[in-house]
């Protein structure tokens, strides 16, 4: 049997190939379990096999495009499809744009609308860079372009690459071909200041710069390189500018990485700076990170069409290749296996510090699918206490106050026996969502369970944004500094929620929970 072409010839970490992992899956769900649907009610998801990375949208006809990666095999050969939305939260699927070809898949890029018809295909034309295997070569990993006349519905793409993959054209002994076969995703921005395209492509150590007047012929400049590699190699770079709350200019260079080894995320990093046309210059070589939690990989930023320069939205593949080359309870129940997170607001805030960070929010659309809405009065709570109130979708805010307590939380998609259940809490210096009592026979997430980020030990209060769907949860934390975002595999009777504290009383207030509706 070949060895299916693949971005990554191994999963980071895990020491065997994808083709290996196809012949692993998980333990058969029961027939009564088999029975019921466990398709997220709110969560874009596809109608059918494999969803992997999205691709930043653009605006044509009124809505959002939204490609992503789909296959119809689990970590297979794919291509991309395509969904429309106006509001960042019901999608509406259009199927296949840029099909799998022999030996010749399709893997990420980023799309711009052409309004100045700089590539020459027409003005408004939508034109995509996606990174593709000349030859059907890893090491020849370059990047094609295509357009579109029709608003990004169907797309032809031209011949020969327009970004040549010269290291894979030298590169013969194994470090080198390593370094070659990690050239793709790459990001376009136009750069207002200069009058010209700017495109980021990732690599394994760096970020490498090409800029371009038409789209079709780049030029390198120089790359982008942190000192610690330790933070992993540059996948799915995000490049954007945006104007923050005080009206200052910055641009933001982020990318999705994997430094499990240091103890910090597999999510997106991203550094403030400056580009010149010729580099981009960090203001701190040590990045920030939008997401603490296993879940959000591959993400993409595009400006909100209300607020262009002070609003970006947000949406990322809720995976992680740790373990993501597998079957997961949807694919026996939906026939599915994938979802992407839900879109969230980001706004640039100066710091009390002097530096800049991007905050996040739940897009504020979800609101419009929000069928009930249940207030709860305040507990106080030593020990545990479980609410009167059980779902499988819904939004749970609160706020938590403690004095001499070591640790307080929320445990969510709580069984009726209290077995399993998904902790979300503060201990000591961490905001944890811990996952491994929600673990699923078959489907074992471990030794991935507990994700922590930092936050103030001396805090005796902390505000919650609890998103939970029927496989995943979300959590925002205070003004938004913070999010973690988890796969979970519940149960269908995993619907109970309850508070708990260790070491002292805790008040839980104003807590409101918002059901959501099915987007479907």
């Amino acid at each position: 049997m070949p060895h299916p072409i693949s971005r990554r010839r191994l999963l980071q970490g895990a020491g065997v190939s994808s083709l290996a992992f196809f012949a692993v899956h998980g333990s058969p769900l029961t027939a009564h379990a088999a029975r019921t649907s466990l398709r997220a009610v709110y969560h874009m998801t596809p109608p059918t096999g494999w969803l992997c990375d999205p691709q930043r949208p653009v605006v044509t006809r009124g809505a959002y495009q939204l490609y992503y990666l789909h296959s119809t095999q689990n970590n297979g050969p794919g291509g991309w499809d395509h969904a429309t939305t106006t509001d960042g939260v019901a999608f509406t699927h259009h199927g296949t744009v840029m099909p799998l070809q022999p030996d010749f898949p399709v893997w990420s890029g980023s799309a711009v609308v052409d309004t100045a018809n700089t590539a020459g295909y027409g003005a408004g034309a939508v034109i995509a860079l996606a990174t593709q295997p000349t030859d059907g070569i890893r090491k020849y990993q370059e990047q094609y372009l295509y357009w579109s006349t029709d608003g990004g519905f169907t797309f032809t793409r031209r011949p020969d690459p327009v970004i040549v993959n010269t290291d894979g054209r030298t590169a013969s002994t194994p470090a080198e071909i390593e370094n070659a076969e990690w050239f793709r995703d790459p990001k376009i921005h136009w750069d207002t200041a200069r009058g010209e395209w700017v495109c980021v492509i990732g690599r394994a150590r760096y970020a490498a710069f090409y800029t371009s007047s038409n789209l079709i012929d780049w030029h390198l400049k120089r790359n982008f390189d942190y000192p610690n590699h330790a933070l992993g190699g540059i996948e799915c770079p995000d490049l954007f500018e945006m104007t923050a709350n005080d009206g200052t200019r910055h641009w933001v260079l982020g990318a999705s990485m994997d430094a499990y080894s240091i103890g910090l995320p597999m999510t997106y990093a991203y550094w403030m700076g400056t580009w010149n046309g010729d580099e981009f210059i960090a203001y701190d070589l040590t990045p920030q990170w939008l997401d603490w939690g296993w879940d959000w990989y591959a993400a993409v930023t595009w400006p909100a069409v209300d607020a262009p320069e002070t609003k970006r939205l947000a949406i990322a593949w809720m995976n992680n290749w740790k373990y993501a080359a597998r079957d997961v309870p949807t694919d026996a129940t939906d026939g599915y296996n994938g979802q992407n997170s839900i879109v969230r607001e980001l706004r640039l805030e100066r710091q009390p510090g002097g530096w800049y960070s991007l905050l996040s929010s739940p897009v504020s659309t979800l609101s419009d699918y929000v069928s009930a809405t249940t207030t709860l009065g305040d507990r106080t709570v030593d020990g545990s206490l479980v609410l009167p109130w059980n779902g499988r979708a819904y939004e749970l805010e609160l706020d938590i106050s403690w004095d001499t307590a070591t640790n307080v939380g929320v445990s969510v998609g709580r069984s009726a026996d209290g077995t399993r259940h998904t902790n979300i809490g503060k201990y000591g210096a961490e905001i944890y969502v811990d996952r491994a009592p929600s673990d699923l026979t078959g489907y074992s997430l471990a030794p991935y369970t507990r994700a922590a980020a930092p936050i103030d030990a001396s805090a005796r209060s902390v505000h919650l944004r609890i998103f939970v769907d029927t496989q995943s949860v979300e959590v925002f934390v205070n003004a938004g500094h913070t999010v973690l975002s988890q796969q979970v595999h519940f149960t269908d009777g995993d619907t109970g929620i309850s508070l708990y504290t260790d070491g002292g009383p805790a008040s839980f207030t104003g807590i409101t929970i918002r059901q959501l509706r099915s987007i479907g």
